[in-house]
């Protein structure tokens, strides 16, 4: 019995643009908290003092910022990984004040008792599931009448002016909504130690990431990493170049020359394999020309 809390997936679905555009913006989740918070304000000083017709539209749209924000600082959180202690605490204390908040604003048209009361009994399904999870149960949400469905009958009564018989249901219907769900965490106590244990243990993990995503958020340290060599394959020592052998030794007119490479060599005598060449001479260029004539 989920009540109008069944549409969450839905309504999460339409604001998953809005919350990539706070994300690529880094607005922080604790802003929209607040932001939740004075919606709910609006809301109710707009029941208080506006007349019963003209202050219906205005209610639902407060309102539903309001629970927009609700969905959205959560969701925002754990999309970009800033889930912390204290902004679980935040959300939770943001949600109580919105729901007073709405509920003060029927301080004008309803008796005071009867405020208190519907006050008192909207906070106790809240409390119920808190103390379910602390015991190792899974968080209970919904109802027949929680969070939804009070702020549609805010509307309802901003609409048709109804406000007692609007706050009697919202008392009424909270009162019931808190026994459903602590039967429901009574008989998840009761399942197997192992099924408790389990989700105890996912409780467990949920809070050590949070503190350690805390610890990174206020230490801000930069992270250093030290330069990878180049490459990881090891180093090989240059083989020793073998020694020539006498039939591969190059000659000397293959070996580079320092001298004049204009003056035109002359061979000479061939001994032991091993030409010896020696540049020519202007004299010996001329005893060559006499010699052939």
């Amino acid at each position: 019995m989920n009540g109008l809390y069944a549409l969450k997936p839905w309504y999460a679905d339409r604001l998953s643009g809005l919350r990539r555009a706070l994300a690529a913006r880094q607005v922080s989740p604790d802003t929209l908290t607040a932001a939740g918070v004075v919606c709910a304000a609006g809301a109710a000083a707009a029941l208080a003092w506006l007349p019963a017709p003209p202050a219906a539209l205005l209610v639902a749209v407060l309102l539903a910022g309001r629970l927009a924000f609700a969905n959205l600082d959560g969701a925002l959180a754990r999309d970009t990984g800033r889930t912390t202690r204290r902004g679980a605490l935040l959300n939770e204390l943001g949600d109580r004040a919105a729901d007073l908040l709405v509920i003060a604003g029927f301080l004008p048209l309803a008796p005071l008792w009867l405020v208190a009361a519907a006050a008192f009994a909207t906070t106790l399904p809240s409390w119920v599931s808190l103390a379910g999870a602390a015991a190792g149960a899974p968080r209970r949400n919904g109802g027949p009448v929680g969070k939804t469905e009070r702020c549609l009958l805010a509307v309802v009564a901003a609409a048709s002016g109804w406000a007692v018989p609007v706050l009697a249901v919202v008392a009424a219907g909270s009162a019931v909504t808190a026994v459903v769900r602590a039967l429901w965490v009574w008989r998840a106590l009761g399942q197997p130690e192992t099924a408790v244990a389990a989700v105890a243990r996912e409780r467990v993990v949920a809070t050590k990431r949070a503190m350690a995503t805390e610890r990174d958020v206020a230490s801000e340290k930069p992270v250093v990493r030290a330069a990878e060599p180049a490459s990881s394959a090891p180093r090989r020592r240059p083989s020793p170049s073998p020694s020539p052998s006498p039939s591969s030794s190059p000659t000397l007119g293959s070996l580079p020359c320092d001298h004049d490479r204009s003056l035109p060599l002359d061979p000479g005598e061939v001994s032991g394999g091993i030409t010896h060449t020696r540049p020519q001479s202007p004299a010996d260029r001329g005893t060559r020309l006499r010699g052939a004539r």
